[in-house]
């Protein structure tokens, strides 16, 4: 490309910008600081402790372990909308999540009660740990705003995503049918949420 046309490329992209930017006050977005939101420490603390967990390289065992801890940091956003936020509508998913993955924490302490080591997947392992590292980058990626309601829609998506990737190895690499039938069920119910956390922002992100 010869230097008319990069010049040219430039130009209209430079152009395109500001024809964005002036054409409405109302997309521009609002950012707060990772470390001044209530909701993004919740997630913070999360990761710290899965950073921590003991791990087995037993593929159910460190699954049910480390689903447990991201459920337990799901109920404590829930319960930063419930007494924070202000939508109706995210405070009954909220609510919802509460009740769901309560009931799924049980079952994962039941399985967990009585659970040994039976497998040493290294492949599992390394799986886990990527995941976990995604989770983080993206999580530090993340842009907030401060409103409590979107940003509970916002980091949900995210952290559902990173439940259903679990479930999904899990379902790969997992031998017990108990924890089978419940990744499964995570798998449904949180991609339905995830869609309407979607719904959500896109119904009002200039809110």
């Amino acid at each position: 490309m010869n230097t008319t046309y990069k010049m040219l490329g430039l130009a209209a992209v430079m152009a395109l910008a500001t024809a964005c930017s002036d054409d409405n006050d109302d997309d521009k977005i609002t950012v707060q600081a990772h470390d001044q939101n209530q909701m993004m420490t919740v997630m913070h603390d999360m990761m710290a402790e899965m950073d921590m967990m003991k791990v087995t390289q037993d593929p159910d065992i460190d699954y049910a372990t480390m689903m447990k801890m991201h459920h337990m940091g799901a109920i404590e956003m829930a319960k930063v909308e419930l007494q924070s936020g202000s939508n109706t509508e995210m405070k009954a998913m909220a609510q919802a999540i509460i009740d769901a993955q309560q009931k799924e924490i049980a079952t994962l302490d039941s399985f967990l009660a009585s659970a040994t080591p039976t497998t040493m997947n290294m492949e599992f392992h390394m799986n886990m740990m990527e995941g976990m590292e995604r989770m983080e980058k993206q999580s530090d990626l993340q842009i907030i705003n401060g409103n409590i309601d979107q940003d509970f829609a916002t980091l949900m998506i995210g952290h559902h995503q990173s439940a259903t990737e679990m479930a999904q190895m899990q379902l790969l690499m997992g031998k017990s049918a108990q924890l089978k039938t419940l990744s499964t069920m995570i798998i449904e119910e949180q991609n339905k949420e995830i869609a309407a956390f979607q719904a959500f922002l896109l119904a009002n992100r200039n809110n």
